[in-house]
C-alpha cells in the first residue's frame, strides 16, 4: 500500500456502543477504508486512528513510536501527568527503553508461566471461598461485589503482600483515577493518596520483610544478581502501584463483563460448564470478544513514519484500537460471534511487542479457574434484571459493568 500525506476531515474517537459486548459500530466502516483515519483529540490536535489488526500489531511492534504518555494527546480524559512529576517513576507502561527495559527485566522473573502455575492452589482456594460466601448469602447477588472484584484483589494482595483489609481505600482511589469525566483536582487527589499509601507500605516492608513480591523488590536480591542499582523508594512505590492497580482492575472487569456475556449466550456458558478442555479457548475468546481496554493503545511518532497507508509526522499521536483489531474479519472469521471453540490465541487484548501485559499469565490463570467454577457451582445462574438495566462502565478507561445483579435456584 502506498503511503500518502493527504488527509480527510478528522473524526473524534468513536464512543457509542449499540451492544454492550461490541465496540462502537463506526469502527467497522473505518476499518473497511483500509488505512489510518485522521483523529481529532480533545486538546485540539489531530493524529491518527488504526483499526485493522495488522496495522495495530505493526504499531505496537515499531520502536519508532514512543509509549511515553507525556508526549501524547489523549483521545479521552485520561490520567493527569505533570512534566516535573517525580511520581511517574516506576510506572514503566508509559516508558521507552532503556528505562522500560530495566523495570521489565527486573519484574519479568516474578511473572513467568512457571511461577503463575505455582499460584494455582491459592487461586483455586480463593475462588472456592468466594463461591462459598455467595452460596451462603443466597440469591440475588451483585456478582461484581461478591466475586468478580474480590477474586483478583485477593490474589494480587497475596502476591504483592498488600493487606487485603485496605482494599476499600485502594479500590476507591483506583475507581476515581479510571473515571473519564473526573475533575483534575479529584484525579490528582486520588493519585496522591495511592502514592502515599504505597510509599508507607514500602517503608513497612523495609522494616519487616516477608516472602511476598513487594518485599522481595524492596530488599533487592534480584537487582543485585543482575548488577542493577537497587530500586529507590520512589521507584518501588511506582512499581508497586502499577502492579496493584493493574492486578485487580483489569481482571475484575473481565470476570464481570465476561460473566454477563456468557449469561447472554447460554449455549456458550453451557460449553464452559460442561467441557473443561475448552477453558483455555473460552478465556482467549472472551478476551478477544470483549477487549476491555476500550479506548486503545496510544503511541507518539519519534520521527516521520509511514504506517497504514499514511505518513505520520514526528510528534503526532497514533491510537491503535485493540477492540477494533480484535474484531477484524480478515484475521478472525465471524468476529462478531462469541465462539469459545475458536482459536483466538493471536488476539491483541494484552497488547503486543515489548509492552505486552506483564501479568497476562496471572490473569489467564484467574479466569481459567473462575469462569468454570462459577458456572458449575451455580448451573442456573442468570441475570436478576433485564439486560438493558445492567450498568455499563462506558464512563471508565477500563470497560466492564459497574454491577451485575444475578440470581440462581437454591
Amino acid at each position: 500500500m502506498s503511503v500518502t500525506s493527504s488527509r480527510s476531515s478528522p473524526v473524534p474517537l468513536p464512543r457509542h456502543r449499540g451492544c454492550p459486548f461490541d465496540p462502537p459500530e463506526e469502527y467497522a466502516g473505518l476499518r473497511e477504508e483500509g488505512r489510518a483515519t485522521p483523529l481529532a483529540f480533545p486538546d485540539g490536535k489531530v493524529g491518527w486512528l488504526l483499526t485493522r489488526y495488522e496495522d495495530v500489531q505493526a504499531l505496537l511492534a515499531d520502536e519508532r513510536f514512543s509509549a511515553d504518555r507525556r508526549r501524547a494527546s489523549s483521545p479521552v480524559r485520561s490520567l493527569p501527568i505533570r512534566e516535573d512529576d517525580s511520581r511517574r517513576v516506576g510506572s514503566f507502561l508509559g516508558m521507552d527503553p532503556p528505562e522500560h527495559t530495566r523495570y521489565r527485566r527486573l519484574l519479568a522473573r516474578w511473572f513467568t508461566v512457571r511461577r503463575m502455575r505455582g499460584l494455582l492452589p491459592d487461586i483455586e482456594e480463593i475462588v472456592t471461598s468466594r463461591l462459598d460466601a455467595m452460596e451462603r448469602g443466597g440469591p440475588p447477588a451483585d456478582l461484581v461485589a461478591a466475586f468478580a472484584r474480590p477474586v483478583p484483589s485477593l490474589v494480587i494482595c497475596q502476591l504483592l503482600g498488600v493487606p487485603y483489609e485496605d482494599r476499600a481505600d485502594f479500590q476507591r482511589w483506583t475507581f476515581t483515577l479510571f473515571g473519564i469525566d473526573r475533575e483534575e483536582a479529584e484525579l490528582f487527589a486520588a493519585r496522591d493518596a495511592l502514592w502515599e499509601y504505597m510509599r508507607e507500605l514500602v517503608a513497612a516492608k523495609r522494616r519487616r520483610p516477608d516472602d511476598a513480591l513487594l518485599s522481595g523488590l524492596v530488599h533487592g536480591a534480584d537487582t543485585a544478581a543482575d548488577g542493577d542499582a537497587p530500586l529507590t523508594d520512589d521507584e518501588l512505590t511506582g512499581v508497586g502501584l502499577l502492579l496493584l492497580v493493574a492486578g485487580h482492575e483489569t481482571t475484575a472487569n473481565m470476570l464481570g463483563l465476561g460473566t454477563y456475556a456468557l449469561l447472554s449466550h447460554p449455549g456458550q456458558a453451557a460449553l464452559v460448564r460442561e467441557r473443561p478442555e475448552l477453558a483455555d479457548h473460552a478465556v482467549e475468546e472472551l478476551l478477544r470478544y470483549l477487549t476491555i481496554a476500550q479506548f486503545g493503545t496510544i503511541r507518539t511518532a519519534r520521527e516521520d513514519v509511514g504506517i497504514a497507508g499514511v505518513r505520520v509526522r514526528a510528534g503526532e499521536t497514533v491510537v491503535g484500537s485493540l477492540a477494533a483489531a480484535n474484531r477484524d474479519p480478515s484475521h478472525f472469521p465471524g468476529p462478531d460471534d462469541l465462539d469459545i471453540t475458536r482459536d483466538a490465541g493471536q488476539h491483541l487484548a494484552f497488547g503486543h511487542g515489548m509492552h505486552q501485559c506483564l501479568g497476562q499469565h496471572l490473569a489467564r490463570m484467574e479466569m481459567r479457574t473462575a469462569f468454570p467454577a462459577l458456572l458449575r457451582r451455580f448451573p442456573a445462574l442468570r441475570l436478576a434484571v433485564p439486560p438493558d438495566q445492567v450498568p455499563l462502565r462506558d464512563d471508565m478507561l477500563v470497560y466492564g459493568v459497574h454491577r451485575l445483579p444475578v440470581t440462581w435456584d437454591r
